[in-house]
């Protein structure tokens, strides 16, 4: 396909891609309140135990750029089955029948682990608000600025979230020859001490259930990552002993 050819195509699959994030973003403003409910549930058992806490909205628009902000944030994830073939069919044509089989496992075992992360962080998340409350002197109200307070939700899901899916991209490297399942495997200590750093900074310091649990979660995939890797070396080692041991023709 010429240059113009691919132009053409590419503008088509952004249009399509841009049309589901906006249709995405339309059912999404609709159900903000539950979702405006869910996420100020922390705040709302504050205030039951102290009396003095509330989500601020500071200008007259506050309220509405944070729907729309949700509105986008949850419409991308509404949308994503439609962008997300999009670029894959876009990608396609250019990938070998090999590449595409190691491309779609690898999606699918991202995905679910991001949207676990993900999960994780909403689990966390009451616990950190509740916490850093408790440190609020009796003298002090505490109002929770809208647009803040939505950031810290949605980086703290964003970042676990990520972090779940580093794994799938050690065994990618594994794939490309980059690093051996034995170098993963070396790095068992780092990678522990790493994944307590991590889960020290993205929950509070008091909350040591939630901590042990996030650690817990990044160890386990760390060593699963390793262990595939090493299984996927055993294999290439025996198909190239294989190909050595072949009688020539």
């Amino acid at each position: 396909m010429p240059l113009a050819g691919h132009l053409i195509e590419l503008r088509k699959r952004l249009v399509i891609a841009a049309g589901a994030l906006l249709l995405g973003m339309i059912v999404a403003f609709l159900v903000t309140d539950p979702i405006i409910a869910f996420v100020t549930q922390p705040i709302v058992e504050v205030a039951k135990a102290r009396g003095h806490a509330a989500l601020n909205f500071g200008t007259v628009t506050a309220a509405f750029d944070m729907r729309m902000r949700i509105a986008f944030s949850i419409g991308i994830f509404f949308s994503a089955p439609i962008w997300l073939w999009q670029i894959w069919a876009f990608i396609m044509p250019g990938l070998t029948k090999k590449e595409i089989r190691y491309t779609v496992g690898f999606v699918a075992a991202a995905v679910p682990l991001f949207f676990a992360g993900c999960y994780v962080g909403v689990l966390v998340m009451p616990h950190i608000v509740e916490l850093m409350w408790s440190f609020t002197p009796t003298s002090g109200v505490n109002f929770y600025n809208a647009q803040d307070y939505y950031d810290f939700v949605f980086k703290l899901m964003l970042v676990i979230g990520i972090s779940f899916i580093i794994p799938v991209f050690l065994v990618a490297l594994n794939f490309a020859g980059i690093m051996s399942g034995k170098a993963i495997l070396k790095a068992w200590r780092i990678a522990i001490l790493i994944a307590c750093l991590f889960a020290a900074l993205a929950t509070p310091a008091a909350d040591i259930v939630s901590m042990l649990m996030l650690a817990g979660i990044l160890i386990v995939l760390f060593f699963a990552a390793a262990l595939l890797s090493m299984l996927f070396d055993r294999r290439k080692h025996k198909r190239q002993q294989a190909f050595l041991e072949e009688p020539a023709v």
